[in-house]
């Protein structure tokens, strides 16, 4: 009887424990599922990691590359890379700049993201191309991104940069004049301002550096209709040309220190092509106007790849590394 009242008497405390470490492992089963909900450290550095945000109810795809020092606690540089018409955020990498932004993103310690524009296109603002304007918000998907990787990724806010080529230079314009509280400094690439967003100003001062082919059989250097491979007349819209797109944006930044001009690169002879820069320094808020004038080159970008034939695009120059120099120029930016 002494033992049954023993056992009677005694506290439950056996059975509770027995019952915790059975459910022990289904609790941290639970917990490890929540922590993968997040996007944090999911993302693989050194590649690529395609993304998606929904903006404007629409699903909207970008390829972003963390380098493979990244760390959210620092603050990060970001550049954009926007595609041509046509193109997408993958082909933009392998078949135009040829890899040769990422590499250059990878060695500077910076976060690329190349997004995919609605129906491989950028609404630049020519309403002979996109007709309502209200129907491709790339400049608020633009700027949904840098709010997510400001507050997601450590980007510094202070250092955002924009290049593209062709549709997607254009589109870099535009969002200098629509972003420029976001955007610290672009570099389009066989681009200039359009004649539908003339008119526009920036908020803000904005450092730009124009990289530009002389013979751009499509985006023409001293301005005039955008032609196409198939398109041989003003459908397109139309461009100011190379210098009135310097003077502008010298004018907006109250550039007072003349134009000044290096010696012109030409140390590979057989590509065809050579390379003068020239720029006005000392602009209001430290900002920069420059212009890469490639003589000879074609609508491509300097040291990337051949994308279609030189009867179609004309020449690529091999005298300058573009992805390098336009991420030197941008990382010499910064907001005060």
């Amino acid at each position: 009887m002494k033992n049954t009242e023993n056992n009677l008497n005694r506290p439950c405390t056996e059975p509770k424990w027995n019952w915790v470490f059975m459910m022990l492992p289904l609790f941290l089963f639970m917990m490890n599922s929540c922590s993968k909900d997040d996007d944090s450290p999911t993302d693989t550095l050194g590649e690529f990691n395609t993304k998606t945000i929904q903006h404007d109810g629409v699903e909207r795809t970008y390829h972003m590359y963390l380098p493979s020092n990244f760390d959210e606690s620092n603050d990060t540089p970001l550049v954009f890379a926007l595609h041509g018409g046509g193109g997408t955020g993958t082909n933009f990498e392998d078949d135009v700049s040829a890899g040769t932004l990422t590499t250059a993103a990878e060695s500077r310690g910076m976060i690329l993201i190349m997004p995919n524009g609605i129906d491989k296109r950028w609404n630049d603002g020519r309403p002979e191309i996109f007709g309502n304007d209200s129907m491709y918000d790339d400049v608020g998907f633009i700027a949904a991104i840098i709010d997510d990787m400001i507050q997601n990724y450590g980007v510094d806010a202070n250092r955002v940069y924009v290049t593209g080529i062709s549709n997607g230079g254009l589109m870099s314009i535009r969002l200098a004049m629509d972003l420029s509280n976001k955007i610290t400094a672009i570099a389009p690439v066989t681009a200039q301002i359009t004649t539908a967003i003339q008119s526009k100003v920036p908020e803000l001062p904005i450092s730009i550096m124009i990289v530009n082919g002389e013979e751009d059989p499509l985006v023409p250097y001293n301005g005039g209709c955008i032609l196409g491979p198939f398109v041989p007349d003003c459908m397109r819209g139309e461009v100011l040309s190379t210098a009135a797109s310097i003077e502008k944006f010298v004018d907006h930044n109250q550039c007072a220190n003349p134009s000044e001009t290096q010696p012109i690169i030409d140390t590979i002879p057989t590509d065809g092509t050579s390379v003068e820069i020239s720029g006005h320094k000392g602009c209001e808020q430290g900002t920069e106007v420059v212009l890469v004038r490639v003589i000879g080159g074609g609508h491509t970008w300097p040291s990337g790849a051949q994308y279609l034939s030189p009867n179609l695009v004309g020449v690529v120059s091999k005298e300058i590394n573009a992805s390098e120099m336009i991420l030197d120029f941008f990382l010499s930016h910064s907001r005060n």
